[in-house]
């Protein structure tokens, strides 16, 4: 811990989840105090003890109702901004998120006059696109820039870790089903790590100063979706039929599946899938990435080998040497 950061309060909207706890865990390390602000704290314990008793507190904030952020953001030195979904669900739309909330979210990091806003995008966010969760990732950003100039946008790849939606939705399946559909097959991810994203935060605010920037965060190489796949089913040690979906028909059984509490692919995440979610050249070339921010990010290899041996037949226990099944 770093003692000269424990005058500086962080406060971090929606810091009990995936993303969010392990930023507070990187934050903890260095001192900071934190508050995590999200809807349900009575929930969010399990943050606490990332930090010494006391470090981090607990605060209810919904960016549906910008009083409870403002509230949140009272004092801060920074504001990081989270709050997203790859659906819209009732009053969890896209609209109310990644539009209204990050509009909230900034006015109310301007009002607190925090010395830095940092917002968390996506690559693929783009106000031209068809997919709307992509467009209101658009208009987020824009939300944020304009209540806020200096801004620091936040643009990672396909986020991976211990509680992934992404390689442990491919491993549940693949422990279950003898086919696995294939969407976008030739389609291009750069994963990224979620503790190197946690790094990436943890370095801009060491630096304390809003620059403006939108930093797209990916990791060491590309991916395609066949590609993911094959390494799911290896590192599951699995061997399952790989059945390639044409756009069409994914975006029919999307239409299905969108009507489902908790749907497993939608129309809106098909149409994201048609296009590569990979590091600009532009961003490489300006510095504007983790090696930029002096991060050296780690590989899928390294990682995800680590919390996906659960998935093979008898967990950590089978042999390397067992054949896929």
């Amino acid at each position: 811990m770093t003692a000269q950061n424990s005058d500086k309060l962080i406060t971090i909207i929606g810091g009990s989840g995936f993303i969010g706890r392990h930023i507070v865990r990187n934050l903890a390390k260095r001192g900071y105090r934190i508050r995590v602000a999200c809807r349900r704290p009575d929930l969010a314990g399990h943050v606490l003890p990332l930090g010494t008793v006391g470090q981090i507190a607990l605060v209810q904030a919904n960016v549906r109702f910008p009083a409870s952020v403002q509230a949140a953001c009272e004092g801060a030195f920074a504001v990081i901004n989270l709050p997203s979904v790859l659906y819209s669900s009732g009053a969890q739309s896209f609209e109310a998120l990644n539009v209204f909330g990050s509009d909230a979210v900034a006015k109310a990091a301007r009002a607190a006059k925090a010395p830095m806003l940092i917002h968390m995008s996506a690559i693929g966010a783009d106000a031209s696109s068809k997919s709307r969760y992509a467009t209101t990732k658009a208009e987020g950003e824009a939300k944020a820039r304009a209540a806020y100039p200096n801004a620091i946008i936040l643009r990672p790849s396909v986020v991976f870790g211990p509680e992934d939606q992404f390689f442990n939705k491919f491993a549940l399946m693949a422990r279950f089903s003898p086919v696995l559909p294939m969407i976008g097959a030739e389609t291009k991810f750069q994963p990224v790590f979620v503790g190197d994203i946690a790094e990436a935060v943890a370095v801009l605010i060491d630096r304390g100063v809003a620059d403006g920037k939108t930093y797209e965060l990916g990791g060491p190489s590309a991916m395609t979706m066949r590609q993911v796949l094959d390494f799911v089913l290896a590192t599951v040690q699995r061997k399952r039929l790989k059945a390639n979906l044409p756009f069409g028909l994914a975006s029919l059984i999307g239409t299905v599946a969108g009507f489902l509490p908790k749907p497993q692919i939608t129309t809106d995440q098909v149409e994201l899938l048609k296009s590569d979610n990979v590091v600009s050249e532009a961003a490489q070339k300006d510095g504007r990435t983790l090696q930029g921010l002096g991060v050296t990010p780690r590989s899928v290899e390294a990682i995800v080998p680590s919390y996906l041996y659960r998935y093979r037949k008898a967990g950590q226990f089978t042999a390397p040497s067992v054949m896929p099944e």
